[in-house]
């Protein structure tokens, strides 16, 4: 599964290097975040999700399409709607559902508003997507909901522990000690 992760990820940063959006984004100035945001929620996927995935970048790719580019425009309205399959409001909200229950339990994480700029980010990204693919994903989003999983919450948990972190909790004691800090040096 690595080998399919490294070439998605190949192909997306290729395009994410060079999206002129209206807000560009800090990954930008640092490629290697971009990746392990990324390979942090890949890893989550199943592989027969990942391979429909990959074959429909490359699909993209030979039209000369760039979906990072198509992925922010709609982020930014820029563009009217790719895709308006409805299994995209299916999965924003159980994604979205999760993105609440991980920001209440980590409060300090977050910024008030995250819950509902992850939605907004969420669409853009499915929009970009086949309809296989969103089939696929949907089908391995339904099972982790089956089994009790969070897949918010674990692929922030592989993401911070990546860059050194234990848990979920020491980041989140981590940020509300910032917050407190900056708060008491106004």
């Amino acid at each position: 599964m690595n080998e399919l992760i490294d070439e998605i990820l190949r192909i997306e940063l290729e395009w994410f290097m060079n999206v002129k959006a209206i807000y560009p984004s800090r990954c930008q100035e640092h490629p290697r975040v971009f990746e392990l945001v990324r390979r942090s929620s890949y890893e989550l996927w199943s592989e027969e999700t990942l391979r429909a995935y990959l074959e429909h970048l490359r699909k993209a790719k030979a039209k000369g399409r760039n979906l990072m580019t198509e992925k922010y425009a709609r982020i930014d309205g820029m563009i009217p709607p790719i895709n308006l399959n409805p299994i995209i409001d299916k999965i924003v909200e159980i994604e979205g559902r999760w993105a609440e229950e991980t920001h209440e339990k980590y409060p300090n994480m977050f910024d008030s508003d995250s819950a509902l700029g992850f939605r907004i980010y969420l669409r853009g990204e499915l929009e970009t997507y086949s309809d296989e693919v969103l089939e696929l994903y949907y089908r391995d989003l339904e099972k982790a909901r089956e089994s009790g999983r969070n897949l918010v919450e674990e692929k922030y948990l592989r993401l911070f522990q990546r860059i050194g972190y234990g848990s979920l909790g020491e980041v989140d004691e981590a940020a509300r000690e910032k917050k407190r800090r900056s708060a008491n040096a106004e």
